[in-house]
Order: structure tokens, then C-alpha cells, then sequence
């Protein structure tokens, strides 16, 4: 028998890359259209074939009983960082944490600080407020936290940028967000839930991923935006 060959050829390694990025960013595996959109081919045809390329190569599976829906293995060794964490960055907000009295906004508090690399105790005392941007009004609840560490670098999200939190009790799998572990511990970790169990990942290569039981785990809101001084 003839060995499969694992080198891939450039639009395999493209469409491998969106597809990890895009179930990192939002869990869920892109459409066929939208994979299409990303290499700009004229048909969904060459789609499948690439796929089933990379099925037969070890680097992707599909999922039985899901339409559509596909698993990364692995990623090619040459691999970057920017081709293995997700493309998420959040919006930074223009201004930095200046108030702008031209800008219609509401102030929203900042609970102290979080540790982007290693757990502290949970935040609940109110040191600071910023504005909050008028297209972040009027969709629920939100509060600030002050970013510690840098775990989280490859998401986009520095030491001392200051986030906005929309509280939530729940996230999709692969959100970035404020988790409690142990009713103790606070950290904003990527999570990524699986059966009953929820694993914390970082996004940064020096740092490892954290798998809890499920019932360890409180969401406490979802990352939305952030504040960044560039001085």
C-alpha cells in the first residue's frame, strides 16, 4: 500500500487554517459558502475535494450524525502562531480610557483586576468606571475588569487593557470569557466545553490548557471589548 502523503499544498493548509480559526472563534465549523468565500473559488465542488483531502491526510474528521460539521486534528508542523489561535480581536475601543463628552455614553464599572495568565481571587469591589459606547448600550449588563498577565496575548488582549464584560451566565463553546472556578478563582480564558467538562485555554504557547469538571465552572459574562492605552 501506498503511504498517504502529509505535505499539503497551499490551499489545503489556507482552508485547514480558516477552519481551525473559525471553530476556535465560534465552535462551530464554517459553511461550505463560506469556506468557498475564503480561498475565493468559483464552486463549492472544490470544497469537498480539498476536505476530503485533508480527511484523508489525518489533518480534519468529520462529525458523525452533524451536518457539516468537522473536527481539527492537526495542524501542519510549519504552523504559526496567528494559524493556530483564532483570529479574535476585540474591538478596541477609540479614546482610550479618556472620556469623550462628544460620544454618547453610559460609565460602567471596573471590578479591579483579573489575571490573564493565572487564577486569582474573584473581583467584587468597584475601583474604577469607564464609558461605555453607545453601540454596547442597551444590550444587557456590563462591567470592566483591568487585564493582569499575559495569556491571553495571541487573542489580542495585553497586560493592562482594561476589558468590557457582558454579563452572562453561559457562552458558546470557544468565546473568551470570565469564568469562576471553585466559587474562589477568576481568570478570562477561552472555554471550550465538552461532555461534562469545561477546559480554560489560554492563548498564548507558554501556557497550558486547564480541564475542570463542569460544576466547577461559573461563567460570570462574556468578552465583548477593550479599553487600551497606547502611552
Amino acid at each position: 500500500m501506498y503511504e498517504v502523503c502529509s505535505m499539503l499544498t497551499k490551499k489545503q493548509k489556507n482552508l485547514l487554517v480558516f477552519i481551525n480559526k473559525k471553530i476556535r472563534s465560534s465552535g462551530i465549523s464554517p459553511s461550505y459558502e463560506e469556506m468557498k468565500n475564503s480561498l475565493n473559488l468559483k464552486s463549492k465542488s472544490g470544497i469537498h475535494r480539498l476536505i476530503s483531502a485533508l480527511e484523508e491526510r489525518g489533518f480534519v474528521k468529520r462529525l458523525a450524525h452533524k451536518a457539516r460539521a468537522l473536527e481539527v486534528v492537526k495542524l501542519p508542523e510549519n504552523a504559526s502562531a496567528n494559524d493556530i489561535f483564532n483570529s479574535f480581536t476585540p474591538s478596541v475601543i477609540k479614546g482610550g480610557l479618556d472620556k469623550n463628552e462628544e460620544t454618547k455614553s453610559t460609565d460602567v464599572s471596573v471590578l479591579g483586576s483579573i489575571a490573564a495568565g493565572t487564577p486569582i481571587e474573584a473581583i467584587q469591589q468597584e475601583v474604577d468606571r469607564v464609558a461605555l459606547p453607545e453601540d454596547l448600550q442597551n444590550n444587557g449588563e456590563h462591567y470592566g475588569l483591568k487585564v493582569k498577565g499575559d495569556s491571553m496575548i495571541d487573542a489580542g488582549i495585553n497586560d493592562g487593557d482594561t476589558v468590557i464584560v457582558k454579563k452572562t451566565s453561559n457562552v458558546d463553546s470557544g468565546q473568551i470569557a470570565v469564568v469562576l472556578i471553585d466559587d474562589q478563582e477568576a481568570t478570562l480564558k477561552r472555554v471550550r466545553k465538552k461532555g461534562n467538562t469545561i477546559a480554560l485555554e489560554a492563548a498564548n504557547r507558554n501556557y497550558g490548557t486547564k480541564i475542570y469538571a463542569a460544576n466547577r465552572i461559573k461563567i460570570q459574562g462574556k468578552l465583548v471589548s477593550l479599553y487600551r492605552n497606547f502611552h
